[in-house]
């Protein structure tokens, strides 16, 4: 497999050598993240620095500062082979920022290239030289835009809520009520590249959701609930942050104040984990940049070359 994407840019090659020199860092501007899972090492941008993206796990096997950084993958990956970016001058005003993949398929990686990696693939590579083009020019002339396949590959593998137990950090939700007759909690785990910030979860979780008064905070939880005259409730929305990921809990705990309470809430706890799991998967989609899957197509500016497996 050989492919190979590249966007000539009207920048001096010192300038986006600077930015190439940046990937994976906290101050890169090329990798679309948090669009796409960021990339990340375990150290500086040198050769040796071991990391990647999600599930395609790479070593940086050479690198030439402002020029050019290579990408081995690792056997895990089912890609025998490298990925690398790469800068050639045009000039004193411009150059050409390249993107060039060769490996040879093994395992797994020989349906899901074909059927899927392939398409994420060019939609990492075309948003990362909109990226560059953005941050050279301030604006991208023909963006890339997202085919239907690519849109649906996105919405399948985005990360969904599973149950979790009480979080050993929830401080404020376990200590809400006097007596708890329900609780549980449900997490996501987003990249890290996602705020981890616990107000904007919270925000982003129920918006447009009445009847959720925020109570109090502490820098990684929220508690949000209400007193009714049949139950009280409590909502704590708690975020974790890892090196390469961040995980959100929802935990939620219930205390019945009488028999029309205990009615009511065996209905509504039916459809209560459902309803959570939606919650944390609409937020994490809404706090997702997807501003390229909005883009009106525009003629071609790119080379894109795909030559067998």
């Amino acid at each position: 497999m050989r492919n190979i994407h590249e966007r000539v840019l009207d920048a001096p090659a010192e300038i986006v050598g600077g930015m190439l020199d940046r990937i994976g860092s906290d101050e890169d501007v090329l990798w679309p993240s948090p669009a796409w899972p960021p990339m990340r090492f375990d150290r500086p941008l040198a050769v040796g620095a071991d990391g990647g993206h999600d599930d395609i796990r790479y070593v940086v096997s050479a690198y030439d500062p402002g020029r050019r950084v290579e990408f081995q993958f690792h056997p895990v990956t089912g890609l025998d082979g490298f990925h690398a970016l790469e800068l050639e001058p045009l000039g004193e005003d411009r150059c050409v920022l390249r993107h060039v993949l060769a490996a040879r398929l093994r395992g797994r990686m020989l349906i899901l290239v074909p059927l899927a990696v392939r398409w994420l693939h060019d939609a990492v590579l075309e948003d990362l030289l909109d990226n560059a083009e953005r941050a050279v020019t301030g604006a991208v002339a023909r963006p890339y835009h997202y085919s239907p396949w690519v849109r649906l590959l996105r919405r399948l593998s985005a990360p969904r809520a599973r149950a979790a137990p009480m979080p050993a950090g929830a401080t404020l939700v376990g200590a809400a009520l006097d007596r708890i007759d329900y609780s549980d909690a449900y997490s996501i785990v987003v990249g890290a590249s996602i705020s981890a910030d616990a107000r904007t979860w919270a925000d982003a979780l129920f918006h447009g959701v009445t009847g959720m008064p925020r109570l109090s905070e502490t820098e990684h939880e929220v508690l949000l609930g209400a007193d009714e005259w049949h139950l009280r409730y409590r909502v704590g929305v708690l975020v974790d942050a890892a090196f390469d990921r961040v995980t959100v809990t929802v935990a939620t705990v219930v205390q019945l104040s009488s028999r029309a309470g205990r009615i009511y809430f065996a209905v509504v706890r039916r459809f209560h984990p459902a309803v959570v799991r939606l919650l944390l998967r609409r937020a994490s989609l809404r706090l997702v940049a997807d501003r390229p899957a909005n883009r009106l197509p525009g003629p071609p500016r790119r080379v894109i070359l795909d030559r067998g497996q």
